[in-house]
């Protein structure tokens, strides 16, 4: 798999697929490299920031000039012997230096070329997720309901549409052993972006705006359609309650000890607590207030009611696998194999042996 890309979405494509085990070259520009490289702090003992670090690991490292014929015949070596190219390049950059997918789709009937952008293949706007969270809808139902439209505090555009990318790719694997015959050009030229899968993301919220026809809205930590479903405070920490279904109600209200709201007829349904949000919360509020958060969740647990405190990222990384060198690691059945290149680390082997190289290090 040939990585032509840089930032987030599709080097995070590209390593989730490398920690399944798919052999991955980055290419990179000489001197600068990818950008992300440079954002920072924090930056590790060599210098790299923990940007770059987080989403480029299990790959080696080249760097080529497109300006240089010499780079640029690595480059097209480079692409005709791979499965899977995937680059994040503006509309009609890699066509004016003369590198097409079109022309390589042609060429190597084997090939599949994803493309990530961040408005779709006709768009020349740049996709950063800050952009595309203002747009896609996430901005205006995040944040207090009376305070300003706010973003997700991890750049999810990106990640969504880097999942995505994995997703297409693989799908496109998949149809390629199957097939008898080579796979058509337009199977084989993928395109994800940011504001589409953004978009996609939106899921039950999308789908309660279709059906009522309303806009949706600011809920801060609530949810617009379960009650109590949001942050409380308890005497030392903030917790999470989150009642699904009407039994878990009566678990809940039996595990805070308020039997009166378990005992209201008018609150047994979903739709009833919805109808009485303000009173429901209020008398969870007071309770959960009295107590510590662990004997909350001890009670809550034990009657099976979905639960949880509210951790700082470096609590919720304590009781994970995780390195300052290859990230936290991987959330599919894959390995970590390769710490994330420097700059051009791996140029003299990847120039001398092109796929070869992974037989050499």
């Amino acid at each position: 798999m040939l990585d032509l890309s840089r930032v987030l979405a599709a080097p995070l494509a590209t390593m989730t697929l490398a920690d399944l085990g798919a052999e991955v070259i980055k290419v990179e520009r000489p001197e600068i490299g990818d950008e992300t490289r440079a954002w920072g702090p924090p930056f590790d003992s060599r210098g790299e920031a923990a940007y770059y670090l987080a989403v480029n690991r299990n790959k080696l490292g080249v760097a080529l000039d497109l300006n240089v014929p010499g780079d640029r015949d690595v480059l097209e070596s480079l692409i005709r012997g791979a499965d899977v190219v995937v680059d994040n390049y503006r509309r009609g950059t890699l066509e004016r230096k003369g590198l097409a997918p079109e022309r390589f789709l042609a060429e190597v009937p084997s090939l599949i070329w994803c493309t990530l952008t961040g408005f779709g293949p006709d768009s020349d706007r740049p996709g950063y997720d800050y952009v595309v969270q203002a747009e896609s809808g996430w901005m205006a139902i995040t944040g207090e309901p009376e305070g300003e439209p706010m973003k997700t505090g991890v750049a999810l555009a990106d990640v969504t549409a880097g999942k995505d990318a994995t997703i297409a790719i693989l799908g496109a694997l998949v149809a390629r052993a199957r097939a008898t015959v080579a796979l058509p050009v337009e199977q084989r030229r993928l395109f994800v972006s940011l504001w589409h899968s953004a978009t996609a993301a939106l899921v039950n919220v999308a789908q309660n705006v279709l059906v009522s026809g309303r806009d949706a809205g600011r809920w801060g930590n609530a949810h617009p359609n379960l009650v109590p479903y949001q942050l409380f405070r308890a005497a030392d920490r903030h917790i999470v309650i989150a009642v699904g279904n009407d039994g878990q109600w009566q678990s809940c209200c039996r595990a805070l000890g308020l039997a009166s709201l378990a005992d209201d007829a008018t609150l047994a349904t979903n739709s009833g607590r919805l109808a009485n949000r303000a009173r429901v919360v209020s008398a969870i509020m007071q309770r959960v207030a009295e107590r510590p958060a662990a004997e909350w969740l001890a009670a809550l647990e034990q009657g099976g009611v979905p639960c949880g405190v509210v951790k700082g990222v470096a609590e919720a990384l304590a009781g994970r696998e995780a390195s300052a060198l290859t990230g936290v690691s991987p959330a599919v059945p894959g390995a970590v194999r390769l710490p994330p290149p420097r700059l051009d680390e791996h140029g003299a082997l990847v120039r001398q042996h092109g796929w070869g190289v992974f037989a050499r290090v």
